[in-house]
């Protein structure tokens, strides 16, 4: 490392690529601020992903190759990625708005600012912004289809998927980046934007430390290629993620105990299905159709892409030969997701020369939430049409005796839900929030309304880690609606007060 520093000074620093870094910065840049955007992950151009294989992509895109492992039982990988564009660079490019049921409820807990009222036109602008659509189904997804017509005969609430696609072409690479450039990620979408408007990327740069008065950050100080670099910006917008935020307040001494103590987030876990037909779902796109009877308990289900490494990973607890098998039949399998709002948390703990290491731990009520989801997710697919559902754990009649073979009637299935350990399932996670949430001190809260950690002027958090609590759909547009309206927030502050926001 070189013992010289290189000082910038700047209007607004931005810590963070993603979707919340992201919208204040093209909002900033859209107000005239000279605007900074440091991104500790590396520029991964739009063709570079489109020549990479889906692997090459895994590990040039997301944090430690998308296996950050949230340590408990079980352990849960947590994918979250690391370049520019952030996370939304390999999510499946989801928006919904953030239920108002749900925003009523944080506004009585403290929260207010944020109803649907407020956020309304900062969320159609992000709509705009990224031509969310109802994404319609390709020629390959018949898994899609099925589901649909499933929930119709069940009676249940299903809908196509809103997202942020201009032209898409079915490649179903979504969560390894989209090879053809439709998905409107922030790579492509709101960073180009900004930079039109003369904001400055920065990637590859890691921010170590923010130097504070107990009020102000004073300086900001990252590492970039072996160099150390000082930032002297008037204002800090923070938007490293929900793990990366609160990390840096913890090692900055900003926020006390608070940062990381409990982070909200959803679990996904995998059913695999076989069809006695084709559905072609190595063909088709991620997330197509939804089904929403069970939002109001956190339980959505939803297809997800299908290819045999994706298919391979689903089985990864099963034996062999049920690997063998369904690979063999993969024109008749498809795999589905579902997402699952618990209600245990996460805590962050840092470790000295380990950095973050996280845990969790389910309560009994996300075990039993857990079962009846495999259930109303089986039940859905049986009426679909599947003759055989692999579960997210292999089992036999009393689920104590793996087999290569999977459940095929609604009593088997009824067993499996009665006697599963949930604790030993293959359970995933993408989203995670509330790391430094929103809220009076009191409760637990770290920032105030205006996304500032309690006590200070010229710092906002404007990610995930903000939100005040779990979301229960996919976060992004929610994401996307605090960072709008924070930045707009602190934009009418600083116009009509001094240049610091105060």
């Amino acid at each position: 490392m070189t013992g010289t520093v290189r000082t910038v000074r700047c209007d607004a620093l931005v810590i963070g690529s993603g979707a919340g870094g992201s919208t204040a910065a093209l909002e900033l840049a859209g107000a005239g601020r000279e605007v900074h955007v440091l991104e500790e992950g590396p520029l991964v151009p739009q063709t570079r992903i489109t020549r990479a294989s889906p692997a090459e992509n895994l590990r040039l895109l997301y944090r430690q190759g998308g296996l950050v492992p949230i340590h408990g039982a079980p352990t849960i990988p947590f994918g979250e990625g690391r370049c520019v564009g952030g996370t939304t660079v390999v999510n499946g490019g989801l928006l919904w708005r953030p239920p108002e049921h749900l925003l009523e409820c944080w506004a009585s807990a403290g929260v207010d600012g944020f109803r649907a009222h407020h956020l309304a036109p900062h969320l159609a602008e992000v709509e705009r912004r990224l031509g969310v659509v109802d994404q319609q189904p390709g020629p390959g997804n018949r898994d899609s289809v099925l589901l649909g017509q499933a929930a119709d005969r069940l009676g249940w609430r299903w809908a196509p998927a809103r997202r942020a696609v201009r032209g898409c072409r079915h490649a179903n690479r979504c969560v390894t980046g989209c090879p053809t450039g439709a998905k409107q990620s922030m790579l492509v979408s709101y960073l180009p934007a900004a930079e039109r408007l003369a904001a400055v990327i920065e990637p590859d740069t890691r921010v170590v430390r923010l130097e504070h008065d107990g009020t102000r950050v004073t300086a900001v100080h990252a590492l970039r290629d072996g160099r150390r670099l000082r930032y002297l910006p008037q204002t800090v917008f923070l938007a490293a993620g929900p793990i990366g935020s609160a990390l840096l307040l913890r090692r900055s001494a900003i926020g006390g105990r608070g940062p990381g103590r409990a982070i909200a987030f959803h679990v996904n876990f995998r059913t695999v299905a076989r069809f006695g037909e084709s559905v072609r779902a190595t063909e088709g796109t991620i997330f197509t159709a939804q089904l929403q009877e069970f939002a109001d308990r956190g339980v959505r289900v939803m297809p997800a892409n299908l290819t045999p490494g994706s298919l391979a990973a689903a089985l990864a607890a099963h034996p062999a030969g049920t690997v063998d098998r369904m690979l063999a039949q993969l024109d008749r399998v498809a795999v589905y997701t579902t997402q699952v709002s618990v209600r245990g948390t996460a805590r962050l703990l840092a470790v000295p020369g380990l950095g973050a290491l996280l845990r969790h731990r389910l309560t009994a009520s996300d075990r039993d939430l857990l079962r009846s989801a495999f259930r109303r997710t089986a039940e859905l697919l049986l009426e679909a049409g599947a003759v055989e559902l692999l579960p997210p754990a292999p089992a036999g009649p009393t689920t104590t005796r793996p087999t290569t073979a999977g459940l095929t009637t609604a009593a088997q299935v009824a067993d499996f839900a009665l006697h599963a350990r949930p604790e030993t399932w293959d359970l995933i996670s993408v989203h995670a929030m509330a790391s430094c949430p929103m809220g009076p001190p009191a409760p637990g809260g770290v920032c105030d309304a205006q996304g500032r950690p309690h006590g200070f002027t010229n710092l906002r958090l404007c990610d995930a880690s903000v939100l005040p609590g779990a979301t229960g759909v996919s976060p992004q547009e929610t994401i996307m609606g605090f960072s709008h309206l924070i930045t707009a927030r602190y934009l009418e502050r600083s116009t009509s007060r001094r240049p610091d926001g105060n």
